[in-house]
């Protein structure tokens, strides 16, 4: 029995050079993930560290637990008024997509590798699904953004694309363990995987908002712990009955963040934070689970399944899932590139390691080999791929003030920020003769990158950047003031 403490300062060690080393390494445009699984490999048994692990089934459960913390963060992150056009791209590559994936990548193993079918199926499902948090990660890096709907479309995927896999991998394994499973009994499963996840996810999204305003709790630090315990309920009652629990947490988290509820800038913080430990612990966890000696023996498979899936079984996905989509096909081919296998794959890989399937090592084995030259290669590549299909756009930075405003029940006023155009009316003009509604006051001024709190004498500049506190009623005319742009003079 190792003691806590060791476990402490092994772990927090981890953590801080994890983090380290991806700040130094965010120049090089490569994928965090790799980063961390890299640190886990290093400090595992055949490693420097010489640290020995080798427990899936706690591997496994560090993975779920983080998971439903990072897809329940993905999915209150989402801005439904910017992934609305997205949708139906977006959950056809999450469904269709990953289940030609899936399949392309089994018949794949099973002719040219020599497979038996269900275990090639198997290896297929187990990397079907993309991560996009490792592609936007290498974005900001270089910062670089996507034009048009690239952007939410990857996002959605993303978030939406794991239940299937998950799905497809507990299927065939359950069709491997029992051979007598009928097609009925799988049309079954995927009805209730999928239907309670939907279902459970909305209805526990709403009562989280609906239980977090009646809270009313006069300590602040209770709301993050609620939160958080609400967002695992949400997996486990949705599991427990039988449904897909990270779907449940991501269409909760999708809710949620959608609404509006008390101390919600703070509460995003919290599992934003949380999201990146989640990851960080997952995939050091992960890293020390591999032997790099059992790698060596299998590298030409990995490298003739992960060239499949990146050059063939990817880019068919997506045209094929994409084909009535109002895409070019300069997006649909950067699609194709992006589709970054992640932490997912690796976790799903211990689910035939405990259920005892034969050859289950190889497919781990096999399947971290892919998550690494996914990496390596298309994580690497991303911003370049971008700049040649033309694609690429600048990086908006969010805004950060030193004040924030959250509204509650009863209060409808918000904080705006404005920029003032160049060529802006109000453009050398004090505050007090803006002709400002009663009830809106401009609150702080952002000049320069340096920020004050105006007076109504106070003359804006065009660029100046207003934080204004604004009644709902009285946005649109507020706006029409600020945003008013001067005629020009007749010559």
């Amino acid at each position: 029995m190792i003691p806590i403490e060791h476990v402490l300062l092994i772990g927090s060690l981890l953590i801080v050079a994890s983090i380290a080393v991806a700040r130094l390494s965010e120049n090089l445009g490569i994928p965090t993930l790799l980063l961390f699984l890299g640190i886990g490999m290093l400090a595992g048994s055949e490693g420097p560290g010489g640290i020995y692990f080798d427990d899936a089934h706690l591997s496994q459960s560090v993975g779920v637990i983080a998971l439903v913390f990072i897809l329940f963060a993905g999915g209150l992150d989402t801005k439904l008024p910017e992934v609305k056009t997205s949708f139906f791209p977006a959950i056809s590559l999450a469904t269709l997509g990953v289940l030609l994936t899936a399949f392309g990548v089994g018949f794949f193993a099973f002719f040219a590798l020599r497979f038996s079918l269900l275990t090639a199926v198997l290896l297929g499902a187990v990397v079907s699904s993309t991560d996009a948090a490792a592609v936007f990660s290498v974005l900001r890096s270089k910062n670089i953004s996507l034009k048009g709907r690239l952007k939410p479309l990857l996002e959605l995927e993303s978030g939406s694309n794991d239940p299937m896999a998950v799905f497809l991998t507990i299927g065939i394994i359950q069709i491997i363990m029992n051979p007598g499973t009928s097609f009925g009994s799988m049309a079954l499963l995927f009805v209730r995987q999928m239907g309670f996840g939907i279902v459970f996810g909305f209805f526990f999204g709403k009562a989280m908002i609906v239980m977090l305003n009646r809270l009313k709790s006069h300590y602040e630090g209770v709301y993050p712990v609620f939160f958080l315990a609400l967002a695992a309920l949400t997996y486990g009652v949705t599991a427990a009955a039988g449904g897909s629990g990270f779907l449940a947490a991501y269409i909760a988290g999708l809710v949620a963040g959608n609404s509006e509820f008390i101390y919600k800038k703070s509460l995003l913080r919290f599992f934003d934070a949380l999201a990146w430990l989640s990851q960080i612990t997952m995939f050091l966890t992960l890293g020390l689970l591999v032997f790099p000696s059992h790698i060596v023996p299998i590298v030409w498979t990995g490298l003739a399944c992960s060239a499949f899936l990146m050059f063939v079984a990817r880019p068919a996905s997506v045209f094929l899932s994409l084909l009535f989509a109002r895409l070019n096909w300069r997006e649909k081919t950067f699609i194709s590139w992006v589709g970054l296998r992640g932490s997912v794959p690796i976790v799903l890989a211990t689910f035939p390691l405990l259920a005892g399937v034969t050859g289950s090592e190889a497919i781990f084995n096999i399947v971290f080999f892919i998550v690494l030259t996914s990496a390596l290669l298309q994580g690497s590549s991303i911003p370049v791929v971008a700049r040649l299909l033309r694609l690429q756009a600048p990086l908006e930075r969010k805004r950060r003030y030193p004040i924030e405003f959250a509204p509650i029940d009863g209060v409808d006023t918000q904080l705006v920020d404005f920029i003032i155009p160049f060529n802006s009316a109000i453009a050398g003009k004090p505050i007090v003769e803006l002709g400002l509604p009663p009830d809106s006051l401009i609150a702080l001024v952002n000049r320069d990158e340096k920020f004050f709190v105006p007076s109504g004498g106070t003359v804006l500049e065009g660029g100046d950047v207003v934080l204004v506190l604004v009644n709902d009623q009285n946005l649109g005319r507020v706006r029409e003031i600020i945003m008013k742009w001067e005629k020009p003079k007749e010559k």
